[in-house]
């Protein structure tokens, strides 16, 4: 008996050591796929414009960054914690903010979040894009892209778009940006990138 009381609780600790060991290795050899799934999900959410159901996927701690062009501007871009993201939507969603210039012009951008997300997020239907990348650029145009020097370290996809009219020639095209950084064992927006073609 005392054999078995003294093996019990030693072979319960290497099972339950080889399921998380397990896990994690699942977890980490398929992190592309966990962010890809996500990204389908936030895609979702900005189709349908059910823009509140995002604050469980911002980044507890850094929050997330909102992008109007490729450039990443770390004085200028608008940055929101969840509590602030969510304000937006409710006591404060018709309070017009400040989110960068506009190319070419450079005036200030000046709108409500409804009207951003319009304008520079799902302005086409990134769910159902032309092409879709996992850490790599498809979209590419007379702006720096420094995404990789603002985020290093972190994880994104591309929806992306060639153009949408012939007479264009290209110069339509479109793309999002979705950038997520793990935390605590999970994968978090911090960044949301818009891109098209700029002067």
């Amino acid at each position: 008996m005392k054999i078995k009381t003294v093996f019990f609780p030693i072979l319960l600790v290497f099972f339950i050591t080889d399921i998380y060991s397990g896990d994690n290795q699942i977890y980490y050899q398929n992190p592309d796929s966990t962010i890809k799934e996500i990204s389908g999900e936030i895609l979702v959410i900005f189709k349908n414009k059910e823009y509140k159901e995002l604050t469980r996927y911002i980044h507890p701690v850094k929050g997330v960054r909102f992008s109007p062009y490729s450039y990443i501007d770390t004085v200028s871009d608008r940055v929101f914690t969840r509590d602030n993201y969510l304000a937006h939507f409710t006591k404060l969603k018709s309070a017009p903010l400040f989110w960068g210039y506009y190319d070419g012009s450079g005036d200030s951008i000046k709108l409500t979040v409804k009207k951003y997300f319009k304008r520079f997020v799902y302005d086409a239907d990134f769910l159902n894009a032309e092409k879709f990348s996992v850490n790599s650029t498809i979209g590419k145009g007379n702006t720096i892209n420094n995404i990789e020097a603002i985020y290093s370290g972190c994880k994104y996809t591309e929806s992306y778009f060639s153009g949408f009219e012939e007479k264009y020639g290209g110069m339509d095209w479109r793309a999002l940006r979705l950038v997520f950084k793990e935390y605590e064992g999970k994968f978090y927006l911090v960044g949301i990138i818009h891109d098209e073609w700029t002067i």
